[in-house]
């Protein structure tokens, strides 16, 4: 025989003995004429539960905590059960009609199946350590995370400090109407006088008032602090993703970043002002209730608190399905409102092919497929409520019930059980409430998360620079450069690149597209970092340099110029604190724009509209010139933008960029015109310097240039 069987074996046959000693335990303590004692019964159930727990130890090395709660209900339900029904008959010891001790198989299947129903429960709603490491460190980072957002609320201490003390009067205020109701109904049933009626109904109406003042009061000093944190973290989260790096809004998808600034800081801002709003309310008012409802009646107290149980269980398997399903049916109407969108959008390939039927019923299926996702998410919300308020209507009934033979006994009044119906009434819902703002918690901390997240990351663009030297020649020496795109990392865009940019010198950069012309605009500008190499400033490394020093010394005006809603003026003397008219309508001469602006409707006042849509593309590009003229850059780059202007117009932009005898002009351009003017003309292929001169020597050799001029800059 192996060694597994012989020990499957040993564990069954200690299950069976275990089973066995449970049963005659059972059977004897419900057997004979007379009723069994609580203590017996307690003493019983303490047998029993050892037997149980240490067969269950010796046959299983490392039992389930699920296994040991199952088997530590299962043997303390009968004294649970019995000592529970003597309270509410009233005392005694005398076990009432229809207990559970009865000794016989059938109870003890019973009491099985509610403890295994009662397992279920803890299972589902409270899981333990045995969801590994997973579900400790989940919550770990969640108090993390809510500790941090609770800091941030420091600024706003005294609206919370406010508003929570509102709180709590507004919930004492509250809690003390259904008191004076009942004492209400018990003047009006008994010998009538009027003095007790006024003064009870009069703080019925100061507690209602007071209550409602203080409600208001609470409401919006949360408002208020939700206000002002929402708006500060908006600032810090924004004021983070602009000093990221170029390849960081490469590779995150500017909707993401746009739902964190706007959802995610909303949500977290609920996290404390307005999730623990709820929560302390509702938590004060559970505990406040469940207090007036022991001073009304314990008894009926602890039989109401038996229905919390239940009520978590049905919330929790509602909120689980209910949330899965919804999230389902979102997904599903954004695939039906794509499908629309898709066939609206191509309506002229629809029209030309014939396929308006067949789009039709494909727009039809998604929404049969969102109709159905709709009908089960609703059916379980028919469900819910239906079992909610069966559980509601049975509990009330027991209430009652119970209520009538404590009238009879002369232990409540009417007025006192009228006033714990009130206050069971708003406990249901509390409870509720309890369970559901963990989870919206939960989920609050999460959008902090992401927020986080973004808040922490330092821009992966080295060191910070601290050089800012008074004089500046603008000699730029690239060296050995070897760069990659993060996005493709396995393709080498520039591979052992070397040229140098002399002052006062035009360099023209020319070759096919995609070789990397515009890559060394952006690495001079420090978009981005190359893996191999360095690019020099005066004989420093660009990374030396002061951030805000250095991209005012470089200036680049690209191709497609971006213009920003608001004046003439602001765009051109954006990011300059202090800008003189002077300065930008010289800067405006120099880029051929200022004729054109004084001829708008208000000049250099007028309104761009958003990116400029208010003006054509070369009055966009002449603007976008002066705006890079006017912080009079040691090293200006010109990516491709004369592409966009007339003739006339790029003479005198060209004449003008060329006047100053102190400036590095780094221009890329496809135009014979421009790399003719050129004092330096480098032809870059496949990531490389292939050729480099005057327009006349590459002319000479008639190599590389001298194709590419005749394919590319033929007029």
């Amino acid at each position: 025989m192996s060694t597994s069987t012989a020990s499957f074996m040993c564990k069954t046959a200690a299950s069976a003995a275990a089973l066995c000693v449970d049963v005659s335990l059972f059977h004897a303590l419900g057997s004979g004429e007379q009723p069994r004692g609580v203590a017996l019964l307690w003493l019983g159930a303490c047998l029993r539960c050892a037997s149980l727990l240490s067969v269950a130890r010796l046959a299983w090395d490392r039992p389930r905590p699920a296994l040991l709660r199952f088997l530590a209900a299962h043997a303390l339900l009968v004294p649970v059960y019995e000592t529970g029904h003597r309270l509410l008959r009233g005392g005694g010891d005398e076990p009432g009609n229809g207990r559970l001790v009865c000794g016989g198989w059938r109870a003890w299947l019973t009491g099985g199946a509610a403890c295994a129903a009662a397992a279920l429960f803890w299972e589902l709603t409270l899981p333990g350590r045995e969801d590994g490491a997973t579900g400790e460190e989940r919550n770990q980072k969640a108090r993390v995370l809510f500790v941090r957002v609770l800091r941030l609320y420091k600024p706003d201490f005294l609206y919370l400090l406010g508003a929570f003390v509102f709180l709590s009067l507004s919930v004492l205020c509250e809690m003390s109407i259904p008191i004076y109701t009942g004492k209400v109904i018990d003047i009006l049933g008994s010998e009538y006088q009027s003095n007790e009626f006024l003064s009870a109904i009069l703080f019925m109406g100061l507690y209602s008032l007071g209550s409602s003042f203080c409600a208001g009061c609470r409401g919006g000093l949360f408002l208020c602090a939700i206000s002002s944190f929402t708006c500060r973290i908006k600032v810090k989260l924004f004021g983070a993703l602009v000093n990221q790096e170029i390849a960081f809004f490469e590779a995150i998808k500017t909707g993401e970043l746009t739902c964190r600034l706007s959802r995610d800081t909303t949500l977290m801002s609920r996290t404390v002002a307005l999730n623990v709003n709820v929560l302390l309310r509702t938590l004060i008012k559970t505990l406040g209730m469940i207090s007036l409802m022991t001073s009304l009646s314990w008894k009926l107290t602890l039989l109401v608190l038996m229905e919390t149980p239940v009520t978590g269980l049905i919330q929790k398997l509602y909120d689980t399905h209910y949330q899965r399903l919804s999230t389902a049916v979102h997904d599903s109407m954004a695939r039906a409102n794509d499908a629309a969108n898709e066939t609206v959008s191509g309506i002229r390939v629809v029209r030309s092919f014939n396929t308006g039927r067949g789009e039709a019923r494909r727009y039809a299926d998604r929404l049969m497929d969102t109709h159905s996702l709709k009908a089960k998410r609703d059916t379980i919300r028919a469900v819910y409520l239906l079992a909610r308020r069966l559980s509601e209507l049975c509990m009330q009934v027991a209430v009652l019930h119970y209520g009538r033979l404590f009238i009879q006994r002369g232990q409540m009044t009417t007025g006192s059980l009228l006033s714990f119906i009130l206050y069971q009434t708003n406990l249901g819902d509390n409870i509720r409430t309890l369970i559901y703002i963990f989870g919206d918690m939960l989920n609050s901390v999460g959008a902090a998360g992401k927020v986080f997240e973004y808040l922490d990351r330092e821009p992966r663009l080295g060191a910070r620079g601290t050089l800012s030297p008074d004089g500046l020649a603008g000699r730029v020496l690239f060296r050995g450069l070897t760069f990659s795109y993060p996005s493709h990392p396995d393709r080498a865009v520039l591979q052992d690149l070397s040229l140098e940019l002399r002052p006062g010198k035009m360099t023209a950069l020319v070759g096919p597209s995609g070789e990397g012309k515009s890559t060394c605009a952006r690495l001079l500008e420090r978009f981005y970092e190359p893996q191999r190499g360095e690019i020099l400033l005066d004989g420093q490394p660009l990374k030396s340099y002061e951030h805000r020093f250095l991209h005012r010394k470089i200036a680049l005006v690209s191709q497609e110029p971006v213009l920003f809603s608001g004046s003439v003026r602001d765009n051109i003397a954006y990011g300059l604190a202090e800008c003189s008219l002077e300065d930008i309508q010289e800067a405006a001469r120099r880029a051929n724009a200022h004729d054109f602006i004084i001829q708008l409707e208000s000049g250099y006042d007028t309104e761009v509209g958003e990116g400029g849509g208010q003006l054509a593309n070369s009055e966009k590009q002449r603007i976008a010139i002066a705006r890079a003229l006017v912080r009079k850059p040691k090293v200006l780059i010109l990516d491709e933008i004369t592409s966009s202007l007339d003739t006339d117009s790029e003479n005198k932009v060209q004449q003008a960029l060329t006047t100053d005898p102190d400036q590095t002009l780094l221009v890329i351009a496809h135009r014979l015109k421009t790399v003719e003017r050129a004092d330096h003309i480098v032809v870059i292929g496949g990531g490389k310097v292939q050729e480099q001169g005057t327009d006349a020597e590459l002319m000479e050799l008639k190599g590389t240039y001298y194709k590419l001029r005749e394919k590319l800059f033929a007029e």
